[in-house]
Formats: structure tokens, sequence, C-alpha cells
């Protein structure tokens, strides 16, 4: 991976990770275009760190708090709302992660993501905050959040989805979910260490992977900046647009076994 590859990779995790579009399912598309098939979940856990540090920084003023009362009412909610991504890690790790290096299914799941953003835009805007959420409420938008365990189901769009269903105000329903992701990618993370501490990972200049977070990080602020201001006012049937003509398209190339 050279280092223009690594800045596009980057560019694709940092944006697609906030933005509903799911950045599973693009880095499968960026890792095989680049042809880095075997860098696999590796690269993808590593970019996924650039992300957890652009969540560190804009959520640094609720971090601090949590570090400093680890038993508040919003780090209970956190891990509720946790819980139903680590029963279906446990119990369909192995799964998801065969079908995630095959990409057989991610022109369907493409396809389910813009059902769920388009459906998202009926809903009425409710008027909960973050601070009226309750602990139902966390673990049903964690619900949905598990349901992207998926390759190419939108975890930010499936927490959005939740917290709208959940009466939340469009704008907190963002801010929610970005802040529920941080433990489900701190895990990601950590999962993927023990590979790393034994040696088991693709051989990947430490400078290309370092390009490649850093890129991550930057784009993901970025991400995550522009989406909490985005639902407040806009659509999010433009993504779901988007998912499906590239669903649509991998489905198409898939039968003529071009991908």
């Amino acid at each position: 991976m050279d280092w223009l590859e690594a800045i596009i990779l980057g560019i694709i995790q940092g944006l697609t990770e906030f933005i509903p579009i799911s950045s599973t399912g693009h880095l499968y598309l960026g890792r095989n275009f680049f042809g880095l098939e075997e860098a696999g979940l590796y690269l993808d856990t590593m970019l996924h760190l650039g992300t957890l540090i652009a969540l560190f920084v804009f959520y640094k003023d609720i971090l601090l708090k949590l570090i400093k009362n680890p038993f508040s009412r919003i780090g209970f909610l956190l891990i509720v709302g946790t819980i139903p991504a680590v029963i279906a890690g446990l119990l369909f790790n192995d799964y998801f992660e065969a079908i995630s290096k095959t990409g057989v299914t991610i022109g369907w799941e493409f396809l389910v993501t813009g059902l769920f953003l388009w459906f998202a835009d009926s809903i009425k805007n409710g008027a909960k905050k973050v601070e009226d959420i309750t602990f139902f409420d966390s673990f049903f938008i964690g619900s949905f959040q598990a349901i992207a365990i998926f390759p190419a189901i939108s975890r930010s769009g499936m927490t959005i989805v939740g917290a709208l269903i959940r009466k939340m105000d469009k704008e907190a329903a963002a801010y929610f979910s970005f802040l529920l992701s941080i433990p489900a990618i701190c895990g990601g993370v950590i999962f993927q260490l023990k590979d790393i501490m034994i040696g088991n990972v693709p051989q990947i200049s430490f400078t290309s992977m370092l390009v490649a977070t850093l890129a991550s990080a930057i784009f993901g602020y970025i991400a995550v900046k522009f989406m909490i201001s985005f639902v407040k006012n806009k659509s999010l049937k433009l993504f779901a647009i988007y998912v499906w003509l590239l669903g649509g398209t991998i489905l198409i190339l898939q039968q003529l076994e071009i991908f």
C-alpha cells in the first residue's frame, strides 16, 4: 500500500463511518480496487482507529466527564446500548467475518441500508434530547447497531434510524448515534489486538498505515460535524439513492461475473 492508496482509503473510512453509507462496505470495495484484499480486517481495524481518534476529539468533554465519573447516567446508557452489538458479535462473529472477506452479500446490504434511510425520512421529528434518553431507548438504538454487523449495512445509518423511531430530535439522534459508536469501535480495535500481538497481520509499512489512520481521523472529524448539522434540516434520501445505485451496480457486476 503506497501513500496515495493509504490516503484514499483513510478518506473513505473517515467519511463513510459517519455519513450513513457503510464504511465497511466501501473499504471492501476500496481494498479490492487497489488489490489489497489480504490486508482485510487488519487494515479496516487500523482505519477504524482513526475514526475513533476523531470521536475522542469531538466528544472530549463528555469523555473527560466519564473518566471522572464512570458511573454517570450517560455511561450506563452507553453500556446498555452496546449490549446488543456485543451479543451479536459473540454469537455471529465468525460468520460475518467470512462473508466480509467474500463480499458476496454487500450489494443486497447496500440496498437494505437505503431502505432504512428512506424510511427514516418519513418519521416525524421527535422532541427528545440526549438528556431525555431512557435505558430502553438506548437498548433499542443499540439493537439497530447490532444489525450493522452485516458488512455493508451502515452502523451510523441504523442507529440514527433507531433513534428517530424512539422520537429523538434529529440532531440529538445523530449526536447519540456517533457517541454510541465509540464503545463499538473500541471493542473492534481491542478484539483485533490479539492478532497484532502474535504478528498475525499483513506486511504493511508503518508509514503507509500511519498516513491512512491520520487521514481517517481528519476526515472522520469533518464527517461527524457535517452529519450532525446535516440531519437537522436535510433529507437522508440523498444517501438512500446513492447506496441503491451502488448496491444495484454491484449486483449487476456480480451477475456478469465481473465483480
